[in-house]
């Protein structure tokens, strides 16, 4: 199982890293919306509808995020980033508020359609990230894997009190708070040694917050890392209403693509609001 993760992740970081340092920006663009229309299939199978329309599903969530570029680009109001962080903020602490059992009384319309927003938001607020800079982007992506692995590791070492032990038995508070110290000190090293030492393409997240809201930048990083673990307890709370252990195994090792996101899903629209302060 560790030998075929390890490959599928080599095998990914082939194709992405070329695509995202690639000078021109639709190589980047065509791979993540592949991405998105996958992640899309995956959501409307775990919502009930397989198949067919879950192949639909996918396409046509692919084909309204590029047609929402087309038309838009790069030119995405800040309150937009302000209202698909409101609709995770409100919207997830509804969700785990009513927990597994509560998820599949909604309409099955209404998952869907909230699941197409959701990744919508999130594929535009990656391509918007993007255009800001590689280092931006990175810096984002970066909070999210670094409050994922130190959670791991604090939670192994130090993790009593389990978290949400109905969606997720295996997260605890003390993972959740190694998870914010281990952000922080990312922020730090980022801040004071990434963009300054190194020839970098832009600013970080982490350097446009300081200097946007000062000190202010240390809640909204505590609001980042902890609006991750949202995003990742709803991933789970929707696979665990479906049966499902993985959102599917397109990914050998991983399993599915909605796995691998689903903490960047509300946290990439939440930092360029942040950022839009």
């Amino acid at each position: 199982m560790l030998l075929q993760r390890v490959i599928t992740a080599i095998v990914l970081l082939a194709i992405l890293l070329p695509a995202l340092f690639a000078s021109n920006p639709t190589w980047f663009a065509l791979l993540t919306l592949a991405m998105i229309a996958a992640a899309g299939w995956e959501w409307s199978r775990l919502n009930g509808k397989p198949g067919a329309a879950a192949l639909a599903f996918g396409a046509v969530l692919a084909a309204v995020c590029a047609g929402t570029f087309f038309f838009v680009g790069f030119a995405v109001p800040s309150w937009c980033w302000w209202l698909a962080g409101g609709l995770w903020v409100l919207g997830g602490a509804r969700a785990l508020a009513v927990g597994v059992a509560g998820w599949p009384t909604l309409s099955r319309p209404l998952r869907l359609v909230l699941g197409a927003v959701l990744l919508w938001a999130a594929w535009l607020a990656l391509i918007v990230a993007k255009s800001r800079g590689v280092n931006f982007l990175l810096s984002a992506m970066c909070l999210v894997w670094m409050a994922d692995i130190a959670a791991y590791f604090s939670g192994k070492a130090f993790g009593r009190r389990k978290l949400a032990p109905a969606i997720s038995p295996g997260k605890s508070w003390e993972g959740a708070i190694g998870g914010l110290v281990g952000v922080i000190v990312l922020a730090f090293v980022w801040v004071h040694v990434i963009d300054v030492r190194v020839d970098v393409d832009s600013a970080s997240l982490y350097t446009v917050l300081v200097k946007r809201v000062g000190i202010v930048s240390l809640l909204a990083l505590v609001f980042l890392a902890a609006m991750s673990v949202v995003g990742d307890l709803f991933e789970s709370l929707v696979k665990r209403a479906a049966g499902a252990k993985d959102s599917s195994q397109l990914l050998p090792g991983h399993g599915g693509v909605l796995d691998r996101v689903d903490a960047l899903l509300p946290v990439l629209p939440l930092a360029l609001a942040l950022s839009s302060l």
